[in-house]
């Protein structure tokens, strides 16, 4: 395989930023990911890509639910805000305050959207997991175009 043509054709697929939510109370984390795509409408199952040699995948394989943050064009601080590891604190991680619905899992109430998930389904196959999971809850503040890897000038893909 031609690597430079493979890594060039897969950093077309246009990608988005969010924040995963997973776990509860003092045993949750946030993180920022990318790899993300509706699967289904009937149920309506969400498909999402989770570095498998980190604690947010470790919470998610314990709690198997999770919270998507949808963030807006305009909102690259708060992306990278979690690329790395923060711990909870008084309904903070770092600088930025979260809430729960359904799940329990963290959702950024200054995102633009957000939906929960149930985990039906994990397949362990690579450096990322593929996490399927079930919408069971959905919010909306504001209806915007989505933060993209192309507003922000960074590649994760190739």
């Amino acid at each position: 395989m031609d690597e430079a043509a493979k890594k060039t054709a897969l950093r077309m697929v246009p990608y988005a930023l969010y924040v995963i939510g997973v776990g509860e109370g003092q045993e949750s984390t946030v993180s920022t990911i990318n790899w993300l795509t509706q699967t289904s409408f009937q149920p309506p199952l969400m498909a999402v890509g989770v570095k498998a040699d980190t604690g947010t995948f470790e919470i998610l394989k314990k709690h198997r639910k999770f919270a998507i943050s949808i963030l807006a064009t305009g909102q690259k601080d708060l992306a990278f805000a979690f690329f790395k590891h923060v711990e909870p604190h008084d309904g903070k991680f770092g600088d930025h305050h979260y809430v729960t619905h359904t799940t329990g899992a963290p959702i950024l109430p200054a995102a633009a959207a957000w939906f929960e998930c149930n985990v039906t389904d994990i397949v362990e196959r690579g450096d990322h997991a593929l996490v399927v999971g079930e919408v069971i809850e959905a919010g909306v503040r504001e209806q915007v175009d989505p933060l993209t890897l192309k507003e922000c000038g960074v590649n994760y893909a190739g």
